[in-house]
């Protein structure tokens, strides 16, 4: 059905007031966050609240001289921001799909460009992927998350996992890599019977492989980034 009356189309639309869990899916491309304290999320991701709610940008050097020096190096997008409160808060990214995922102890590597929103507690540290800085426009680094806590990240349209084991690696497109798990180091390969082929979000025949024990998250879109004006 696509057209509805108004007391319809509310109905079918409004927000999930039963939500209770921090994180709920309010729909697929849309994260309800029901905070009662703080959460971090992408700068620039928050399109709704009600509540108390009070936001921040993150300080130069409020997680130690040697994440602003990583952060100052990758540019934008590891900008993120605090929401400290009581209320609803409502975030997205482009439309982006959602994926939420509640680490158990685990750890998880995210696409910096990826991460949308973790919960406070979680122990997070940027990576910057130096090998590839001159293959690529951006999306040079990414976030490893450890710890118990709920992140969210995102994909455009449908996220795959593969599995990685030993023996079998698995070589992905970095602009279509979103997140990969915490026990594997990807190394970055050049093949230039690929180059027409591979990888072509970078003009570069740069592939990511995986190998070990573990999995890696792809989409089915190459996310070119916007290097860095300085």
């Amino acid at each position: 059905m696509s057209k509805y009356s108004i007391k319809q189309f509310v109905q079918n639309t409004k927000q999930e007031e039963s939500a209770r869990d921090f994180f709920e899916l309010e729909t697929d491309r849309m994260l309800e966050v029901n905070l009662n304290g703080q959460v971090w999320a992408k700068a620039g991701s928050m399109i709704s609240y009600e509540g108390k709610i009070k936001f921040e940008r993150e300080g130069m050097l409020e997680h130690g001289l040697g994440k602003f020096m990583k952060k100052a190096f990758s540019g934008e997008g590891a900008q993120l921001m605090k929401a400290n409160g009581q209320g609803k808060l409502y975030i997205a990214d482009m439309g982006k799909k959602i994926t939420v995922l509640d680490l158990e102890g685990e750890s998880i590597f995210i696409n910096g460009n990826d991460l949308l929103a973790f919960q406070d507690g979680l122990d997070w540290d940027i990576k910057l992927m130096r090998r590839v800085a001159g293959m690529m426009a951006g999306g040079l680094f990414n976030v490893r998350l450890e710890g118990n806590g709920l992140v969210a990240f995102t994909s455009h349209y449908e996220p795959l996992t593969l599995l990685v084991t030993p023996g079998r690696p698995v070589f992905t497109d970095p602009n279509a890599t979103v997140a990969w798990s915490g026990n594997l180091e990807p190394e970055f390969v050049t093949d230039i019977q690929l180059k027409s082929l591979f990888g072509r979000g970078s003009g570069e025949s740069v592939q990511m492989k995986f190998e070990g024990n573990g999995f890696v998250v792809v989409q089915p879109f190459e996310e070119v980034y916007q290097a860095q004006q300085s």
